[in-house]
C-alpha cells in the first residue's frame, strides 16, 4: 500500500515533532476512510465518531469541511483510496499531564486501497481465533484511539495468507470483534452484534448496519453461540461487507442477510470486487 501524499496541519510534510503526544503516549484518534472516485460514502459517520472521540478525550475537534478538502487533495488521482486522518493532542512537555491549551496535530494521508478478489465477497473469508484478548476499559471503549497494540499483537499471531482475519475475545471470554472489523452473526433468524461498551471499536460500517437494521440485537456473544450461527459476516469502512466462510473448523456460508447488506453497500457506491 503506497502513500500518495501527506499533509500535516494543512501543509505538505512527512514529519511531526518528537514531542508530539500522539507519538509519546498514543494521545489521539484516527479515522480510516474509503474514497471511491473522490467520494466517501460514510464520511458523515466518520466525522461524527471523530468529533465524539475528541469530546471524550478533551481534544479540540477539527473542522469537517477542512478535513474533507485535505482528504480530497491527498487522494486526487487515486481511483480507490484509503485516507487516514490522524489527530493528536499535539506537542507537550514531558509527562502524562495534558497541556492546558493543546494545539492538536492533524495528519491527512492517502493510500491505495487494498485489492480484494471478487470471489472473496461471494464465497467468504477464513477467520481464526486469536490468543490475544482485549482488556476492559469503558472510558476508551468504542473510540478509535491511537493505541492499537492489542490489535498489533493479535495480528502477529498468524502469517498464513489464506487466513483473512482473527477474532478477539475480551478478558471474560466474550466475543468482541475482529482485528480490523466488526462482527455480525445470524442466530435463530436474529441478527446479532457484540456490544462494544467495555472494549473494541464502534465502527462506522457497524453504525451503518445498525441504521439499516434497527432490529439488530446488540448484546454479549459467546464462542458457543457463534458456533450455532447460520451466517457470519465482517464489516469495515474500507473492505465493506465480507462473508465469513469459516472460523477455525466451523464452516458457515453466505446467507440472505449477508447478501442484503452487500446489496446495500453497492448502493452506497462501494464496488464488491474491491475493498
Amino acid at each position: 500500500m503506497s502513500v500518495a501524499r501527506v499533509l500535516v496541519d494543512g501543509a505538505q510534510a512527512d514529519t511531526v515533532s518528537v514531542a508530539d503526544r500522539g507519538l509519546s503516549y498514543g494521545d489521539g484518534l484516527f479515522e480510516t476512510i474509503r474514497f471511491v472516485h473522490g467520494h466517501a460514502p460514510l464520511w458523515l459517520r466518520h466525522m461524527e465518531r471523530l468529533h465524539g472521540g475528541c469530546r471524550r478525550l478533551g481534544i479540540p475537534s477539527v473542522d469537517a469541511e477542512s478535513c474533507l478538502r485535505e482528504a480530497l487533495a491527498v487522494s486526487v488521482g487515486v481511483e480507490h483510496a484509503v485516507v487516514r486522518i490522524t489527530l493528536t493532542r499535539g506537542a507537550g512537555a514531558r509527562g502524562y499531564a495534558p497541556p492546558a491549551l493543546p494545539t492538536p496535530t492533524r495528519i491527512v494521508a492517502a493510500f491505495d486501497a487494498p485489492a480484494m478478489r471478487g470471489e472473496i465477497y461471494q464465497q467468504g473469508v477464513r477467520v481464526r481465533w486469536c490468543r490475544t484478548r482485549l482488556g476492559l476499559q469503558p472510558l476508551l471503549a468504542g473510540m478509535k484511539h491511537l493505541n492499537r497494540l492489542e490489535q498489533v499483537m493479535a495480528r502477529s499471531e498468524w502469517s498464513d495468507a489464506s487466513i483473512h482475519e482473527g477474532l478477539l475475545l475480551d478478558l471474560e471470554g466474550r466475543v468482541v470483534c475482529a482485528t480490523m472489523a466488526n462482527l455480525f452473526v445470524v442466530i435463530d433468524g436474529a441478527l446479532v452484534t457484540p456490544s462494544v461498551d467495555r472494549c473494541g471499536v464502534a465502527g462506522v460500517a457497524r453504525a451503518e448496519v445498525l441504521s439499516v437494521r434497527p432490529d439488530v440485537q446488540v448484546t454479549t456473544l459467546s464462542p458457543d453461540q457463534l458456533q450455532r450461527a447460520s451466517e457470519v459476516f465482517l464489516c469495515s469502512s474500507v473492505r465493506g461487507i465480507l462473508p465469513v466462510q469459516a472460523v477455525g473448523d466451523t464452516v458457515y456460508g453466505p446467507g440472505p442477510v449477508t447478501r442484503a447488506m452487500q446489496h446495500h453497500w453497492r448502493g452506497l457506491g462501494y464496488p464488491m470486487e474491491q475493498a
